[in-house]
């Protein structure tokens, strides 16, 4: 076993996720089998219950952990499936340490930071370790962090004990360049590392993320004063066009030959003609450019759809086009109408969400998108909008809503879940993970993913209501899937329109680059055929 520990220096959001993801991407080309974790210091159990405009979206795997989003782009980049193993917080550090004091696990011994916490740290490392050629770390925050302690001197441990020939720390760093001056700044790397080597780490690889090209000066400069050498301080600009490009611009750094030589690695050359292929028809795509609405409250963040614009560009990758995405605020829709806002793109996409602010909107947008025979795409929230737009203005159900916003509606033709019903905790309660799905035959759905069984990722707590399943199919709402075991509705399609399509699911969350979701895809394909008919 290999192990690979990407810690963060100088600020945040520098892109250490995006650069484990790259460099998992980059040894799976060498034919490696890759696992990327991610240990967050926060004192949460999970983001499951975070703002998203304090974290972004929360990405969840087949097993129902919510997890840090990061995780997606571990999952994007690479094929390996992860589990609730590879995402560990200090809240659930400090639960489990806590959980086994109280059952006396200890002994009675007074219970430390060092060994107890720092052992809880390591013992996840070595579970999420198997089975895999190269476990990739990726430590967030930014050291100096206080809360980031415990984890940066359990790796300082964990690699004595495997052995350090078994062990690579890489520091994505950043260079910032100060206009007055003219020039690129080392300096706040420099602190950065000599903080990181205070606690007892050497990094072997600095990574650093820049807007200017560095110099030969610079780079030698940075290994004289980090104890790096030459070669092993990389350059990582902001890329061009599509974070997509990162493996290969890493694999032009030759990142990928550093690894294998320090780890001590046999393995092939890397072929990197599938990643060409993918940025190939991001930069150049021969189909053209369709514009895609994508109706939200939280538009102006950049993370809190982040699963669903990343499937979006897989999509264009599938299609070979360019998917422009409209970013439209649902509350502007209730307030100008949705004609303003929606008139000449060629997709509508309404995504997942909870709460009431900006219902209306998304129901104004899916009726537009019903009436005007544009192509629709509902995930999760989205799918039951599109059930309660129906509801009301093809069924005459005046008022029909979901119980989540209106409790005491005549007609709940979306409600809570029966097992959902006396739950008061909030986090990790929803119908969380990956459940099978049973698609009809003849449906959109079916023409997409052409199998009649198929598994997808869950994260609600309010359902399609039954009690008025054959009144809303007798007015042209189909079913287009169940859940087999219980009969719940989980693809809901219109019959007279070219391209309507709910789903109670999360696809976004089995999008790869190479792989492209089918229901994405024939989204955009048939965004496609509207903006040339």
């Amino acid at each position: 076993m290999k192990y690979i520990f990407i810690t963060g220096g100088v600020v945040s959001s520098l892109g250490k996720g995006l650069t484990s993801g790259a460099l998992g991407a980059l040894l799976e080309t060498r034919q490696l089998t890759v696992k990327i974790q991610k240990f967050d210091p926060y004192l949460n159990v999970d983001p499951g219950t975070m703002s998203p405009f304090q974290h972004g979206e929360v990405y969840v795997l087949d097993d129902g952990a919510e997890t840090d989003l990061d995780l997606g782009h571990y999952e994007r980049f690479t094929h390996g499936k992860l589990s609730r193993f590879n995402n560990l917080t200090s809240g659930q550090v400090y639960e489990r340490v806590l959980q086994k004091e109280r059952r006396g696990d200890y002994l009675g011994k007074t219970v430390q930071v060092i060994p107890h916490v720092t052992n809880e740290i390591k013992d996840r490392l070595y579970a999420a370790g198997k089975e895999c050629d190269v476990l990739i770390t990726e430590i967030g925050g930014t050291v100096g962090d206080i809360e980031g302690l415990p984890f940066l001197e359990a790796l300082r441990q964990f690699s004595l004990e495997v052995g350090k020939q078994n062990v690579l720390f890489i520091h994505v760093t950043l260079l910032p360049y100060l206009k007055a001056a003219g020039e690129l700044k080392t300096k706040p790397s420099q602190q950065s590392v000599a903080k990181l080597r205070e606690i007892g780490i050497q990094p072997d690889i600095l990574v650093c993320r820049t807007e200017e090209p560095m110099t030969l000066d610079m780079r030698q400069k940075l290994s004289l004063f980090c104890n790096v050498e030459p070669a092993a301080v990389i350059e990582e600009m902001d890329v061009a066009h599509s974070i997509y490009e990162l493996p290969s611009m890493l694999a032009q750094e030759g990142v990928d030959k550093l690894v294998v030589e320090k780890l001590g690695i046999d393995c092939p050359e890397s072929d990197m003609s599938g990643w060409n292929n993918i940025v190939r028809r991001i930069i150049s795509p021969q189909g053209g450019e369709v514009k895609i609405a994508v109706v939200g409250k939280y538009i102006d963040l950049q993370d809190a759809y982040k699963s669903i614009y990343e499937s979006l560009a897989h999509a264009g990758v599938g299609n070979d086009c360019a998917v422009k995405v409209v970013r439209v605020d649902s509350e502007t829709i209730e307030k100008d109408g949705a004609q303003k806002y929606l008139s000449g793109v060629n997709g509508i996409l309404i995504p997942g969400g909870f709460g009431d602010r900006g219902i209306e909107g998304k129901i104004l947008a899916a009726k537009y998108a019903r009436e005007n025979k544009i192509p629709y795409f509902g995930i999760c929230l989205g799918m039951q909008i599109a059930v309660i737009e129906y509801a009301r203005d093809v069924l005459g159900l005046d008022g029909a809503n979901s119980t989540e916003f209106d409790e005491s509606t005549k007609y709940p033709v979306i409600t809570i879940m029966d097992e959902q019903k006396a739950i008061v905790d909030k986090g990790a309660t929803m119908r969380l993970g990956s459940y099978e799905c049973r698609v009809f035959e003849g449906s959109k759905a079916s023409a997409a993913y052409g199998t009649e069984t198929i598994r997808e990722r869950h994260r609600h707590r309010f359902e399609y209501n039954n009690e008025y399943r054959k009144r809303l199919i007798d007015a042209g709402l189909d079913v287009g899937g169940i859940n087999p075991k219980r009969d719940l509705v989980e693809i809901v399609e219109v019959r007279d329109h070219p391209w309507m399509v709910g789903v109670q699911f999360h696809p976004e969350f089995q999008s790869k680059p190479g792989k492209p979701h089918p229901l994405f895809c024939a989204f955009v394909e048939q965004a496609l055929k509207n903006r040339n008919k």
